[in-house]
């Protein structure tokens, strides 16, 4: 009876882990992708920089001219401005680092992310980041792909505890997607909801997520 229970468990999340790594990878190469377009469409069409790539040619601001200098910073507001208004008018919950707000859900609200989340975050994302913005992509990565492991978990009924692995697998293949380091994106999923602690069942799922 017991390997029979084992079973189920281990194919309960192979299956929501491989699901929730399929989701929460494509959200992480749309985000990626979304960031280049914007940054086309605000910061090379207006300042006539490029952001740095692992490809392509890439304009430095040494070789704009002052014109284009000074219109950098008037681009970069520009993005803050329409990233804040999407944000407070669609998602508050939405705004900031990201990493903080899924920690937030994971311990404070059962897991629990509004379906909303991960399209407003990566729109808002990729227009701070796109126009020029100080930050990063990991944060954001990481609350985009915690609401899609909230999401599957709601799909499936899942309970609390559930939500939460499920939640934190969605984290670790988030990271290991924007990163391409899936065994780390895994790891820091489990130790990045504590500060001084471990989350060590939600680190097969989330290694399987982040695999996949």
């Amino acid at each position: 009876m017991k390997g029979k229970i084992n079973a189920a468990y281990v194919g309960k999340w192979v299956f929501i882990g491989s699901l929730v790594g399929v989701i929460a990878g494509v959200g992480a190469i749309i985000l990626y992708n979304l960031i280049n377009v914007f940054g086309i469409l605000i910061l090379t069409r207006i300042t006539g920089i490029t952001l740095p790539r692992t490809y392509g040619p890439t304009t430095y601001v040494l070789s704009l001219t002052l014109f284009q200098r000074l219109l950098i910073p008037i681009s970069t507001v520009l993005g803050g401005l329409l990233s804040g208004f999407i944000v407070y008018r669609f998602a508050p919950e939405a705004e900031g680092h990201g990493t903080d707000a899924a920690i937030d859900a994971f311990h404070n609200k059962g897991g629990r992310i509004r379906r909303r989340i991960p399209v407003v975050k990566t729109v808002a994302s990729a227009i701070t980041i796109g126009s020029g913005g100080s930050a990063g992509r990991e944060g954001p990565t990481a609350q985009i792909a915690a609401g899609f492991g909230s999401f599957v978990a709601d799909a499936f009924g899942m309970d609390d505890h559930d939500r939460r692995i499920a939640m934190a697998a969605g984290i670790g293949a988030g990271i290991g997607s924007i990163f391409l380091a899936p065994l780390g994106g895994a790891i820091l999923s489990t130790e990045i909801l504590y500060r001084k602690d471990f989350e060590v069942e939600a680190l097969i799922p989330s290694i399987i997520a982040s695999f996949v």
